[in-house]
């Protein structure tokens, strides 16, 4: 076999440890060839690749962001000549099948690739959590532990000066990140994109704090917004296929706050350091599962299926069930209803 192998959409902790597994596992299972693809499915579009052996893929398990390189922008499925092109370099390079490794685009991607014949595998990588059928993606863990860092860090300097003190998180229009970075974190109050916050209920808060701690911690995902009101759009990028960039919610709060209260507000937008980094140990055996669960569904010849973890066990799914779809917080979640009983504020009353 002849399999090709490659990081598609953002980075993420954890991407070369689910690419020294594949590897590994194809060459010692079953004697593969492996290739890896350059820069997602840019390198699949242009004919960019390496070859992947023993060698190439030895020490890279601790290392964060990925060895092939990756592309949020490349889509082999934007017109039929790009599908065209890109099916027949699969063809030139002598692909039995493709083990992409991303998010909710990249699966939709191969779920079309798969559809005009290509076979493929899917592993799902995010930081925040939010690929449908997966109850825990690799590089989630890493990002929770740098926001919970932060969130302690920013809880030192708040009780110092006596400030409000507001933490951005990433994952768009899922809470995971900041519901266990801020429950880690001790955050008073938590805001999610999954529940639309009430301004005066987050005031509340400060006000009370103000009198008898001084300080206030505020985890805000990057996806949450305000009853009635709207995302805060950081840009728009055309040529994406995420074209919607969130960021700014933080700093949206903070104006409001700071003028309805005696303490200094501060708010603190943390951004790509919670992508980058080596993986935590958790993130690099859960990436070696998904990696060499990937390898057993292509040694089997299961293709069109996206490695998942579903109550503690690794499965897969079918690529088109989880394709474009978003795994978001339900309300009743565990870690929420126990935060709730702890006091923290949610920002709905």
């Amino acid at each position: 076999m002849r399999i090709g192998v490659l990081t598609g959409g953002g980075d993420c902790p954890g991407l070369n440890a689910v690419i020294r597994a594949v590897t590994k596992s194809l060459l010692r299972q079953c004697g593969a060839e492996v290739i890896g693809i350059e820069d997602g499915f840019a390198g699949l579009m242009e004919n960019r690749t390496r070859a992947l052996d023993w060698r190439s893929v030895s020490g890279i398990l601790f290392s964060g962001g990925t060895i092939l390189g990756t592309s949020n922008r490349a889509n082999p499925l934007a017109s039929a000549e790009a599908t065209a092109a890109t099916l027949a370099n699969a063809r030139t390079l002598r692909l039995d099948a493709v083990v992409a490794v991303g998010g909710d685009g990249t699966m939709a991607i191969a779920h079309g690739l798969a559809q005009q014949g290509l076979p493929m595998v899917g592993v799902p990588k995010t930081i925040d959590n939010d690929i449908e059928g997966c109850e825990q993606s690799f590089g989630f863990d890493t990002a929770v532990a740098t926001v919970t860092e932060a969130l302690e860090r920013v809880q030192t300097t708040g009780q110092s000066h006596g400030r409000i003190m507001i933490v951005e998180t990433m994952g768009r229009y899922a809470g995971w990140i900041a519901l266990e970075a801020g429950v880690a974190g001790a955050a008073d109050v938590i805001l999610l994109p999954e529940i639309d916050y009430d301004p005066e209920a987050v005031l509340a808060v400060c006000r009370e704090r103000e009198q008898r701690q001084r300080f206030t911690v505020i985890c805000i995902g990057e996806g949450a917004k305000p009853r009635g009101g709207a995302l805060t759009v950081e840009r728009r990028v055309a040529d994406s296929a995420d074209p919607i960039r969130l960021g700014g919610v933080g700093h949206v709060l903070r104006e409001w706050l700071q003028p309805r209260l005696q303490s200094e507000v501060r708010a603190t937008v943390l951004g790509h350091v919670q992508r980058g980094g080596a993986p935590t140990p958790f993130d690099r055996v859960l990436a070696t599962q998904f990696g060499n669960h990937a390898a057993q569904l292509v040694a089997r010849g299961t293709f069109n299926r996206m490695v998942t973890l579903a109550e503690g066990r690794l499965g897969s799914v079918p690529i088109g069930q989880v394709a474009g779809q978003n795994r978001r917080v339900p309300l009743n979640h565990p870690l929420l209803v126990a935060a709730r009983q702890i006091g923290v504020s949610f920002g709905d009353g």
